[in-house]
């Protein structure tokens, strides 16, 4: 469920693991690169980065997730070969940040950057199953079968959210509706009374100028 920026619906409740190659400029004034994430609230989401750095290369990446609603979950400054980050979501997005700073120019480069893979899991994909495997001696058809039942389960609940939220949409579409129906009958007696008060004028002031 990884989108730059734009999410279908699809993407909300599927739950996958992808990958992403990014490329991060370097600058002496750099602009954030940003990744957002659409995931469940209160689930596990593992981010794993490997970045192609070199030691001396003048480039500092830093790296920060967030979310819509101001929680900061990490921040790693001068993140360096890999990253591995496990945090519980507490709404339903979150944005993963990189900002790659020019410390001194790097003369075997005009234009430096840094590689990043980012890999980013959700749900039942972000578990470490060897551990429940372990944990749980559960044979490998087994283990196989409690990772399709959790999926499922995620799908369900994922399911549910997006029913639950179409029908307050619903709601709230059919109380504008109810509003905006009110409102045009208020305006249209306002203007017959405007036009009845009018005619009632007119004829008063016709009947003083003896015109009728």
């Amino acid at each position: 469920m990884l989108a730059l920026k734009t999410v279908t619906c699809i993407a909300f409740f599927i739950t996958l693991a992808l990958g992403l190659h990014l490329e991060v400029p370097s600058s002496t004034n750099p602009k954030p690169v940003c990744i957002r994430d659409f995931v469940q609230p209160s689930q596990l989401v593992v981010v794993n980065v490997k970045t192609n750095s070199v030691a001396g290369d003048g480039q500092k990446l830093n790296m920060r997730i967030t979310d819509r609603n101001g929680n900061e979950y990490r921040t790693i400054y001068d993140v360096r070969r890999t990253a591995n980050i496990a945090f519980t979501s507490q709404g339903t997005a979150f944005d993963i940040c990189f900002t790659n700073t020019m410390v001194h120019k790097w003369i075997k480069s005009s234009s430096p950057s840094r590689e990043i893979e980012l890999d980013v899991e959700t749900g039942a994909s972000a578990r470490d199953w060897n551990a429940v495997q372990s944990a749980e001696k559960l044979k490998p058809i087994e283990l196989d079968l409690r990772m399709v039942e959790e999926q499922i389960q995620e799908i369900s609940n994922e399911l549910g959210y997006l029913k639950a939220r179409e029908e307050r949409m619903r709601d709230t579409n059919e109380s504008t509706n109810s509003r905006v129906k009110w409102f045009s009958i208020l305006i249209f007696l306002s203007l017959i009374g405007l036009g009845a008060w009018q005619i009632q004028y007119l004829r008063h002031y016709f009947k003083v100028k003896h015109i009728i």
